[in-house]
């Protein structure tokens, strides 16, 4: 029997609970997927913001995180 089969025969086993913890982690472990007209975009997006931080139009991160506020587990959202 190979290890593939053997993995999923025994998560056949595991309850609702282990079989969300498994698929997290399983999903962390992947490699990010971005084309390269993505990373461009962001490129010049951290380029252009970067520019902004040099010539003074920054934020104070003491600002921002009182911009934030904890929204749903693994997000943010503005306040209003």
């Amino acid at each position: 029997m190979s290890t593939l089969l053997e993995i999923q025969e025994a998560i056949t086993h595991l309850n609702p609970q282990e079989k969300d913890a498994l698929s997290l982690w399983l999903n962390s472990q992947a490699s990010p997927v971005i084309t390269p007209a993505d990373e461009e975009a962001l490129l010049r997006s951290l380029d252009e913001a970067a520019r902004d931080l040099d010539a003074g139009k920054g934020v104070p991160l003491d600002e921002v995180r009182s911009r934030l506020t904890s929204a749903e587990p693994g997000g943010y959202s503005r306040k209003a």
